[in-house]
């Protein structure tokens, strides 16, 4: 009987069956090409005809920017290519003023370091491994390092003035600085719109109103021209820092209204807990409003971000030659050089491209990130 119940326990015992393959792939090259080029018929035809379009130009592209091109700095044999070839070669002879503007060329390795010191701060400034407390005191020693080598004067370093700066060293900064001082502003000017005192609701309406009702060029030239009118005889403020509060103040108001409309998503509800749970006004907005608002509005809040970095290039009317005015100074002034402005502009337009995709990939990571922690 006991070897009767042994065997009939041994064969029942669970065995569970493999796993099958899936009946139709979901991932992949093909499956990705399905869902994003051939869902449907009006996809389907407007794949063909891009493909049509694409297969009729790119070879005629390819040969004038790749097989016919002058790489050389060659100013003949540009000119010899003149119509049937690029002429890369521009940007091999004046690469340095373009990405330096006018900066002392014996002294150029100051903004290139500044520069990469900068740039890899941001980078490590996107990891979330690096969000500490002495993240912020990084960012106060790069900013120091980058102004020492910027202007100078210090440590045996030779002086430059800031009216010299210009080229991507002069983009990245001001881009930077801007977003960095115009985002807790816009936060503040946000709150102030909302709040229910009459007098910090009435200025905070009155600056997004006005600052928005005219083109940052109109900001940059008051900055700039008629700002210094109205300070005492005898004092004046550096044309960049003007500038870059100008910049600071256009970016804060737009990026104050995106912020206010997170603002305004936040359900009545919530607000109404947490006075009953016993938080105050500021304990809030830090711990329930800001976070759950911020979150919301991440892609409008790039989007400024990145015209933040185009808009920099509106600087060289006020003689600061940023990148897009380094490549005018580049080449106006050489007769052997400026008929190929065309191809310098696709130099500097690969750099902006560049920063504008990175901050918008980044952007979808961060989304991800906040739809991972919606969803716990």
């Amino acid at each position: 009987m006991a070897d009767a119940a042994t065997a009939a326990s041994a064969g029942d015992t669970f065995k569970p069956i493999a796993a099958r393959p899936a009946p139709v792939r979901t991932e992949g090259f093909v499956p990705w090409v399905k869902k994003n080029l051939l869902a449907d018929w009006r996809s389907a035809v407007t794949t063909v005809l891009l493909v049509i379009v694409a297969l009729y130009v790119l070879p005629s592209v390819a040969n004038w920017g790749i097989v016919q091109a002058v790489f050389g700095a060659d100013a003949k044999a540009c000119q010899a290519a003149r119509g049937s070839g690029a002429c890369w070669g521009v940007v091999t002879e004046k690469f340095r003023v373009i990405i330096f503007g006018r900066y002392p060329f014996d002294q150029q390795w100051r903004p290139e370091l500044a520069t990469v010191v900068m740039v890899a701060a941001l980078v490590l400034s996107c990891v979330r491994w690096f969000w500490k407390p002495w993240l912020a005191a990084l960012w106060v020693g790069v900013l120091a390092l980058f102004f020492v080598l910027m202007g100078g004067g210090v440590f045996g370093l030779e002086p430059v003035r800031t009216d010299l700066w210009g080229g991507l060293p002069l983009t990245v900064m001001l881009a930077t600085l801007s977003i960095f001082f115009a985002f807790p502003l816009a936060v503040l000017v946000a709150l102030g719109r909302r709040s229910n005192l009459p007098a910090i609701k009435t200025v905070c309406v009155i600056y997004i109103e006005l600052i928005r009702g005219v083109p940052l060029i109109s900001v940059l030239f008051m900055a700039s021209f008629m700002f210094p009118l109205f300070m005492p005889q005898g004092m004046s403020i550096d044309v960049l820092a003007r500038v870059l509060v100008g910049i600071t103040l256009f970016a804060a108001a737009y990026m104050a209204e995106i912020v206010r409309g997170g603002l305004q998503a936040i359900p009545k509800g919530q607000l109404e807990a947490a006075a009953t749970l016993g938080l105050g006004y500021w304990q809030t907005q830090r711990k329930i409003v800001l976070p759950q608002a911020l979150a919301m509005v991440v892609p409008s809040m790039m989007n400024n971000f990145i015209s933040i970095f185009k808009d920099t290039s509106l600087v060289t009317i006020v003689s600061l030659y940023e990148l897009t005015g380094s490549h005018g100074l580049a080449l106006n002034s050489d007769v052997n050089w400026r008929p190929f402005k065309l191809e310098a502009y696709f130099f500097i337009t690969g750099i902006y491209f560049s920063f504008c995709f990175a901050m918008s990939r980044y952007s979808l990571w961060v989304e991800k990130q906040v739809s991972v922690s919606r969803t716990r």
